[in-house]
């Protein structure tokens, strides 16, 4: 695992950028991972203000609310194409769809898709309990792409982009743990004071464990981990 601490969000999105551009242009055709979030906005803002080419760029995202239509202005397919998919030329995007009535049938849809194309770089952040996507504390590790019961700490951390509380679905189809360690490559970003404790014990933890699972990563050949002073503000070996 490969820790780069930089000043302040900013910089995490420009040398994450520089990462991704990286990933995709090494290849003739590359997989991204992407997630949502308040996260990587700056990343994707990089995109589509330099518009590099990714016509030979598939994309495949970790999860998406279940009961919010595409066109719902919170939903992550709106988000997606909001700040990325609408401004450049992918080959092809792909998120869960969390409006069909067959849960089951659409995370073995989605998990071909990703069996399909495994990401050679994949973006995560990470959840003040330690989630990656939404695989939340006492997931296991062998889960492929499913339904994940939202806790309400995650819940309440997401309240802030809805009118309400109320408001915040409490499931999503999310890629799991092991689906997200098939990437080649893993880029993890977090920023901020409100992070420090979920990085600290990513990062310095005792042990690997499914109450925390960001902790898997330690097990990843290739992890890159991006943050800015205040969420390493706690870590012992800087």
């Amino acid at each position: 695992m490969d820790v780069y601490i930089v000043q302040n969000k900013k910089e995490i999105s420009k040398l994450a950028y520089e990462f991704m551009l990286k990933a995709i242009n090494e290849k003739d055709e590359a997989v991204l991972g992407l997630a949502t979030g308040s996260s990587p906005e700056g990343i994707y803002e990089m995109f589509r203000e330099d518009k590099p080419d990714v016509s030979h760029v598939i994309t495949v995202n970790l999860d998406e609310y279940i009961g919010l239509p595409a066109q719902h202005s919170q939903s992550y397919a709106y988000f997606m194409k909001n700040n990325l998919f609408n401004h450049l030329n992918f080959k092809a995007t792909h998120l869960p769809n969390g409006m069909v009535t067959d849960y089951v049938a659409e995370c073995e849809r989605y998990d071909q898709i990703l069996t399909d194309n495994i990401p050679d770089l994949q973006l995560l952040g990470i959840g003040g309990n330690g989630h990656i996507a939404f695989n939340e504390p006492g997931s296991a590790f062998d889960l492929t792409t499913h339904v994940s019961e939202l806790t309400q700490e995650t819940i309440t951390a997401n309240k802030r982009f809805f009118e309400s509380e109320s408001d915040v679905p409490s499931k999503a189809i999310t890629m799991g743990i092991k689906t997200i360690m098939r990437a080649k490559q893993i880029l993890l970003i977090a920023s901020g004071a409100h992070k420090a404790e979920a990085i600290k014990e990513m990062i310095e933890g005792n042990d690997v464990r499914n109450e925390f699972p960001a902790s898997i990563l330690r097990t990843h050949s290739d992890v890159m981990v991006i943050i800015d002073q205040e969420a390493a503000s706690l870590l012992t070996n800087k």
